[in-house]
């Protein structure tokens, strides 16, 4: 599947346009891991981008997340790998983290949640005021974007990563598409 062929799919099944952003969000930071990484870039986009494709249809039931959104995605003949990452995201389905693809998504799915809480805070209500320090800082703060799990995020340790390579890594990358998430 090609990038606007993914991009047209998620459009016809997220209505909430915040989650779109989010998904966004998601891509490009998946985008910054795999050049990091070395790994596909085209694959790891895509998980960013659909790894919420079924959350309109789940959010009432949080044990059929990313379940339903893989046989979603398989029906649409994505790869095993994107599948299988998407799957593992959820953490309640208990699956395992096999690879780097399903580490990383696993773990940049709060870090995004984190980084646009932590602009939308500051007056400017946008990426460009905040950096690593001040993430480092809302991320020690357990009232802070609760819904951000910092065990999920401080599972880049997984892929070799401290907080502060992490915080930087999807920092830049959000703050490259910032028109795009309206911050």
């Amino acid at each position: 599947m090609e990038r606007q062929e993914a991009l047209d799919f998620v459009k016809r099944h997220v209505q909430n346009k915040n989650l779109l952003k989010h998904m966004l969000a998601c891509e490009a930071v998946m985008v910054a891991l795999a050049n990091y990484f070395g790994e596909d870039e085209e694959k790891w986009a895509l998980a960013g981008l659909l790894h919420d494709i079924d959350y309109d249809q789940t959010k009432d039931n949080p044990d059929k997340h990313s379940l339903i959104g893989g046989e979603m995605l398989e029906g649409a003949g994505l790869s095993h790998d994107i599948v299988y990452a998407v799957k593992c995201h959820n953490e309640v389905h208990g699956l395992e983290r096999k690879g780097k693809i399903d580490m990383a998504l696993f773990c940049t799915d709060p870090l995004t949640g984190l980084i646009a809480a932590g602009a939308l805070i500051k007056p400017e209500r946008n990426l460009a005021s905040i950096d690593v320090e001040f993430l480092k800082n809302r991320f020690e703060e357990k009232g802070f974007a609760r819904g951000a799990s910092r065990v999920q995020i401080a599972a880049c340790r997984e892929l070799g990563l401290s907080l502060e390579q992490f915080f930087e890594i999807g920092l830049k990358a959000m703050q490259g598409i910032h028109k795009d998430l309206g911050l």
